[in-house]
C-alpha cells in the first residue's frame, strides 16, 4: 500500500497558524498608542516664503499732538450767566405774581364776606334801634300817663304818695311834671324828703345835659 500524505490536516494547521499570527498582530496594534493624525495642508494657504532682501522701510514720523481747545470767550460766558440770572429772576417774579394773585382772590372773598356781615349787622342795629325807640316811646308814654295822673291830683294827696315812692321813680315823675304843678307837691312833702328829691332831681338833669 502506497503512503500518501494527508493534505487536509496540513492545510488546516497552516490556516490555524496564519490565524494566530493575524490575531497577534491585531492585538499588538490595539495595544500601541494612537499617533496624531496630521491634517493635510490647505491649498489656499501659501507656503512661507524665504526671506528675500527688500527695499529699506522708512520709519513713520511721529504725529503732532492735537491742537489744544481754545479758551471760552469771556463775553459769551458773561452773557450766558446774565441770561441765567434773568431767567431765574423772571421765574421768581412769576411765582410772586401768582402768589399775589392768589392773595388778591382770598382778600376779595374776605371783603365780600365782611361786606355781607356789615350789612347784616347794620340791619340788626337798625332793628334794635327801632325796638329801642318803640320801647322808649312806650316807656315815655307810661311815664306821661303817671305824670298826668299826679298832676290832676291835689298837691297834698300827691305829696303823701311821693313821700313813700322810691327815689328813682319819684325823680322821673317830677322831671316830667311842669314846674307849676311840681312846686305845690314838693312844698307839701316832708321837709327832709323834699330836700332829698330836689338834690336828686338836680343831679338827674345835670346828667341829661351832659349826655345831650
Amino acid at each position: 500500500m502506497t503512503w500518501r500524505p494527508r493534505l487536509l490536516p496540513a492545510a488546516i494547521l497552516a490556516m490555524a497558524g496564519l490565524f494566530l499570527v493575524k490575531a497577534e498582530a491585531l492585538l499588538t496594534a490595539l495595544r500601541a498608542p494612537a499617533l496624531p493624525v496630521m491634517a493635510p495642508a490647505r491649498a489656499s494657504e501659501p507656503a512661507p516664503a524665504a526671506h528675500a532682501p527688500g527695499p529699506a522701510v522708512t520709519p513713520a514720523r511721529p504725529q503732532a499732538p492735537p491742537p489744544a481747545p481754545s479758551p471760552p470767550d469771556p463775553a459769551a460766558v458773561a452773557e450766558r450767566a446774565l441770561l441765567e440770572q434773568l431767567r431765574a429772576r423772571r421765574t421768581e417774579l412769576e411765582a410772586r405774581e401768582q402768589a399775589v394773585a392768589a392773595q388778591e382772590v382770598v382778600l376779595q372773598a374776605t371783603e365780600q364776606r365782611l361786606a355781607r356781615r356789615v350789612e347784616e349787622l347794620t340791619a340788626m342795629q337798625r332793628r334794635i334801634e327801632s325796638l329801642d325807640r318803640t320801647h322808649s316811646e312806650q316807656e315815655e308814654a307810661g311815664w306821661r300817663g303817671l305824670v298826668r295822673t299826679y298832676e290832676t291830683m291835689r298837691p297834698r294827696d300827691a305829696a303823701t304818695i311821693f313821700n313813700e315812692l322810691e327815689m328813682p321813680v319819684l325823680v322821673e315823675i317830677l322831671d316830667r311834671m311842669s314846674e307849676r304843678k311840681a312846686a305845690p307837691v314838693i312844698g307839701a312833702m316832708r321837709p327832709e324828703r323834699a330836700r332829698m328829691v330836689t338834690a336828686e332831681l338836680a343831679r338827674h338833669r345835670a346828667r341829661q345835659t351832659v349826655a345831650d
